[in-house]
């Protein structure tokens, strides 16, 4: 997996652990050595309950709305939930699953993916957006990225011993970084300009409009570009 993948994934999982532990009440995160530690409670002595580098903290700023303290730090914001789903994007319902491998629960998205959300979506000619092979070759990137970091650590070196696969018998760390290894490998196979919608879309979540937005493409031209690299992905998996 490429280096600047590697650190913007560990830096969003960093940025949800810390919004989670920041919606508790009285919770702070501040500046803390090299990083920034989130307590829960104002009393400095106890022990931060996460420790984020400055990427993590990027990416929590720019992922909740911060409140400087007037001691030092920051809370977090409340933001109401929207009314409504912006246009174009699956029904958000929380709730926790089971997932393989996993020791506990863990917070998901129990409605619709947005593969699954453009898959049932029809041209003015009645046709599919996605065929049946480019909706399943997303879902199985987006299932192989649900189950990342719920198996062991995400902060585990890359230059750790090769696993290939997630066979029964590994340490929950090795199934971690076979997985990690294998969303790799399937994202250089899209290649550069195409693999980015797949992160937006498969591993992000966004919607189809907002991808297309944040990745500065003409507008309208998103659909075609996703069918091209879930093509490519799906002649990866060997569906095709």
């Amino acid at each position: 997996m490429s280096s600047t993948f590697d650190q913007e994934l560990e830096a969003r999982r960093q940025a949800e652990r810390a919004m989670r532990l920041l919606a508790r009440p009285g919770a702070v995160v501040e500046a803390q050595g090299e990083g920034y530690g989130v307590r829960l409670g104002a009393n400095r002595r106890r022990r931060p309950m996460l420790i984020l580098d400055e990427a993590g903290f990027q990416a929590l700023a720019r992922e909740a709305t911060l409140r400087p303290r007037p001691q030092g730090g920051w809370t977090m914001i409340d933001r109401p939930p929207p009314m409504s789903p912006p246009p174009g994007r699956p029904g958000v319902i929380e709730g926790e699953v089971l997932l393989p491998e996993a020791s506990k629960p863990v917070r998901r998205n129990l409605g619709e993916s947005p593969i699954a959300w453009l898959a049932r979506r029809r041209d003015r000619d009645g046709q599919p957006w996605l065929t049946p092979i480019e909706a399943a070759a997303g879902e199985r990137l987006r299932e192989e990225y649900e189950r990342l970091g719920t198996q062991g650590r995400l902060t585990m070196r890359w230059d750790a011993s090769r696993v290939d696969g997630g066979l029964p018998g590994l340490a929950p760390a090795e199934r971690d970084h076979a997985a990690r290894r294998r969303i790799a490998r399937a994202l250089e196979s899209v290649g550069p300009g195409l693999r980015e919608i797949l992160e937006r879309i498969c591993l992000m979540g966004s919607a189809l409009e907002a991808a297309e937005s944040a990745l500065k493409l003409p507008r309208r031209t998103g659909k075609t570009v996703l069918k091209l690299a879930l093509q490519r992905l799906a002649r990866h998996y060997r569906m095709i």
